[in-house]
C-alpha cells in the first residue's frame, strides 16, 4: 500500500522533466528552427501552437506538391517551402522536422528526416505496425537523434498533476482504469497508472478492451460509436479514493481528486459524498489557433518540452517514452485485427458513413 502524502495535490505541478530534474523551465528559449513535414491540417495548426515556444522559428514546409507547399508557406508566414520531402530534410535552415503526413507513409518520413541528422516529432500514430516502430527507433538511435512519439496528451498539465497524485500515493493504489474514446488514446492512459509492462491479458469486444494486470488490477476501456453523447472522462480509481480527468480527457483542462477518509464514500461515511478538490489548467492565451480542434492550443506543452529536453541533450521526452510508446503501439495493433472490432467499425462506418475510434 501506498503511504498517502497529505497535501500533495495541493499543489500545482511542473512538466515532468523539469519536476525531475532533467531539464530547466527556461530552456523553453533553446532555439530550435522547425520544418513542417505535410500540409495538412494538423500541420497547419502545429505551426500556429509552436510559435508561442519562444526558442521556436518555423522555417520551412514540404509536400507532395510544390504549390501546395508554397500555399501553406504563404498562409502561415514560412520563409521556404518545398515540393520534394527530402530536399527539406537535407535544409541547412532545419533543425527539427514535425512529422504530419498520414499514417501509412510516417515510417518513410521520421527515417527520412532521421538519416539527414534532424531531430522528429511525429504526430500521432508515430506507427500502426510494431515492427516498422522498432526500425523507426533503431535509425534514429544509430543518427543519435530524437524521435519523439507525439502523444500531446502526456504534456498537458492536467496529466501530469494526474501523474504526480499517483506517485505520491493520493489515492493509494490505482486498482482500476475506466476510460472512453480511441484505443490509443485510453490504453495510454491504462500506461499511466499500470507502467509499461504488458498486462497479464487483454479482451477485445466491438467496443470495449479491457486489460488485465497482476494484484486484480484493470483498465476497463471503451470506444463509444459516434455519433453518441459519451462522456471522454478518464478515472483512475484508487483504494484511497479517485482522480478524474474531465472531459475531454485527452486534452483536458481540469483534473478533480476525491479522497474520502473511508472507501468507498458513500458506503461508509453515511451516505457522504467524497470531497472534491478541483484543480483547472486554462490554455495559454498566448496560443492562438484560427479553427482550432478542441484544446489544440495544447499543442504548446509538447512543443515546450521538446525544446527543454534537447537542450538538456535528451533524446526523449520522459513524459512519453519510447518504451511506453512501443507498447502502446503494440496493443492497438492487437486491437485493430481482433475480428470483433473490425466487425463493429465496419459496421459503425456503412451506417454513419464516418470514422468511428478506432
Amino acid at each position: 500500500m501506498k503511504e498517502k502524502l497529505k497535501g500533495t495535490i495541493l499543489k500545482k505541478t511542473l512538466p515532468l522533466d523539469v519536476r525531475l530534474g532533467l531539464t530547466k523551465a527556461e530552456d523553453v528559449k533553446n532555439p530550435l528552427r522547425w520544418g513542417i513535414l505535410g500540409a495538412g491540417e494538423i500541420s497547419r495548426q502545429w505551426v500556429h501552437a509552436v510559435r508561442a515556444c519562444e526558442g521556436a522559428t518555423v522555417s520551412a514546409v514540404a509536400a507532395r506538391d510544390t504549390n501546395r507547399a508554397k500555399q501553406f508557406a504563404e498562409k502561415n508566414h514560412i520563409k521556404s517551402s518545398f515540393g520534394d520531402y527530402a530536399e527539406m530534410v537535407q535544409s541547412p535552415d532545419v533543425d527539427i522536422v514535425f512529422v504530419g503526413t498520414i499514417p501509412e507513409v510516417q515510417k518513410e518520413h521520421v527515417i527520412l528526416a532521421a538519416k539527414a541528422g534532424k531531430h522528429v516529432l511525429c504526430e500521432k500514430p508515430f506507427s500502426q505496425n510494431p515492427q516498422e516502430a522498432r526500425e523507426m527507433y533503431r535509425v534514429a538511435a544509430e543518427e543519435n537523434v530524437m524521435a519523439q512519439h507525439g502523444m500531446w496528451t502526456r504534456f498537458f498539465p492536467a496529466v501530469e498533476h494526474a501523474r504526480l497524485a499517483i506517485e505520491n500515493g493520493i489515492i493509494g493504489d490505482v486498482l482500476m482504469v475506466q476510460a472512453d474514446f480511441s484505443a490509443e488514446y485510453t490504453i495510454q492512459a491504462a500506461l499511466i497508472a499500470f507502467g509499461s509492462g504488458a498486462p497479464q491479458s487483454m479482451t477485445v469486444t466491438g467496443t470495449s478492451i479491457v486489460l488485465e494486470y497482476d494484484e486484480d488490477r484493470s483498465a476497463i476501456l471503451s470506444s463509444p460509436p459516434y455519433p453518441s453523447e459519451f462522456p471522454e472522462v478518464v478515472e483512475f480509481i484508487g483504494s484511497s479514493g479517485r482522480i478524474t480527468l474531465e472531459q475531454p480527457a485527452h486534452c483536458p483542462t481540469v483534473i478533480t481528486i476525491r479522497v474520502p477518509n473511508k472507501t468507498p464514500s458513500r458506503y461508509m461515511n453515511a451516505n457522504t459524498p467524497a470531497p472534491v478538490s478541483r484543480y483547472e489548467y486554462p490554455i495559454p492565451d498566448r496560443v492562438s489557433i484560427p479553427m482550432a480542434f478542441p484544446n489544440q492550443q495544447g499543442f504548446i506543452y509538447e512543443a515546450e518540452a521538446v525544446h527543454r529536453c534537447l537542450a538538456a541533450g535528451l533524446l526523449e521526452c520522459p513524459q512519453f517514452t519510447k518504451t511506453e510508446s512501443l507498447r502502446l503501439i503494440d496493443l492497438v495493433a492487437e486491437v485493430q485485427k481482433n475480428p470483433k472490432r473490425q466487425t463493429y467499425l465496419k459496421n459503425l462506418r456503412a451506417k454513419y458513413m464516418s470514422k468511428s475510434p478506432t
